[in-house]
């Protein structure tokens, strides 16, 4: 919305002038909703705490989670509010990509709230049935991958990046486009919802992953960058820096209330909104195995659960003390501010094994 005014604005004062760079936008972006989100969060809590929106625990989960009940949860809605305010407020809204994470973070944020609705203030441990649940991110899924697929220019928009390998690019049928894009949306948001069970757990490894999808971004959408780096160039992908450096600011702002021990928790509005925006970003970036690779924490949460259904069913017996993979740690003996940190300090890792695939091709 500002960068629209920022022509006006420089007639006021050549100052303005600095709007109309992507890089100073994105700081603005960052600074933006971590201010909103700071200056929210308190209110937020209180709110929460009003009507007694606290979480409910597992009595069959780690005995040292028993003391968080009642704590408030839907704090994601915060971590919504202030990017999507952010996101509005500094990028250029003629650009479809900034509408398409928009929407997709709108939507699956409203499966969110009205699964932890149900679960907190109806007192349904069921929440919203999975068959309703999968359907509507299917809808909004399915609807972000075909609106990217008729809206491409050129062919590199639609083809698989393989990382480490110079101008190596898989062309991708309709067919095959919209379901690999309906997968990385539909299955990081999932992932994230699943690795949010511990104060920060989940929110962190979003601000990281989001920072350097920020980098992907910019580089994608200047050509030079992306002719020098080896890197597809996609025409107003640089639009996503903005978001990225909105949720990075919004995650910050949230994590101030979220670590150990935490104040509030995010719950299924803020977990599946954040998967789901993550995953948006990789794909307009055409960095969907680089997602699975600093993402690798997400996707061994995810994993664990998978083999310990599928093992219990097959076998009867289970592979890991508990599932997701947290909690296996947790019951194992590891105080929870050791798994948390331990599993930031691998996603950091991983995000830089992430970021250098931009110059080892």
């Amino acid at each position: 919305m500002i960068y629209w005014l920022s022509p006006y604005l420089e007639h006021i004062h050549s100052g303005f002038g600095v709007l109309q760079y992507l890089t100073m936008r994105a700081i603005l972006g960052v600074l933006t909703a971590l201010a909103v989100s700071l200056f929210l969060g308190p209110r937020m809590i209180e709110r929460l705490k009003h009507y007694q929106i606290g979480q409910a625990v597992r009595s069959d989960g780690p005995q040292t989670h028993l003391s968080k009940a009642g704590t408030p949860t839907m704090g994601g809605a915060l971590i919504l509010i202030s990017m999507i305010i952010s996101t509005l407020l500094w990028s250029d809204l003629t650009n479809r990509y900034v509408w398409v994470v928009v929407v997709v973070t709108i939507m699956f944020g409203a499966v969110g709230w009205v699964d932890d609705y149900k679960k907190v203030v109806q007192k349904n441990s069921r929440g919203l049935p999975a068959r309703w649940k999968y359907f509507w991110q299917s809808i909004a899924g399915f609807g972000a991958a075909i609106f990217l697929f008729y809206t491409s220019t050129s062919p590199i928009e639609t083809s698989l990046i393989l990382p480490f390998f110079k101008n190596v690019a898989l062309p991708l049928s309709g067919a095959l486009f919209v379901l690999l894009t309906y997968f990385v949306i539909v299955g990081t948001s999932n992932a994230v919802n699943l690795t949010d069970g511990l104060d920060g757990l989940a929110i962190l490894p979003s601000v990281l992953i989001s920072g350097a999808f920020a980098i992907f971004a910019y580089v994608t959408g200047n050509i030079n960058f992306a002719e020098y780096l080896n890197i597809p160039y996609v025409a107003g992908s640089g639009e996503m820096i903005i978001f990225c450096g909105s949720i990075v600011g919004a995650g910050l702002g949230f994590l101030w209330f979220n670590t150990y021990p935490a104040q509030v928790f995010m719950g299924d509005v803020g977990a599946l909104a954040l998967g789901a925006a993550i995953g948006v970003v990789a794909v307009i970036v055409r960095q969907e195995i680089v997602l699975v690779i600093m993402g690798g924490v997400f996707v061994a949460e995810t994993l664990s659960v998978i083999l310990q259904v599928a093992s219990f069913k097959l076998t009867g017996k289970r592979i890991f003390r508990m599932a997701p993979l947290h909690h296996h740690y947790e019951l194992k003996g590891w105080p929870e501010p050791r798994v948390i940190v331990r599993f930031w300090i691998i996603t950091v890792v991983l995000v830089l094994i992430g970021l250098a695939t931009l110059k080892i091709r």
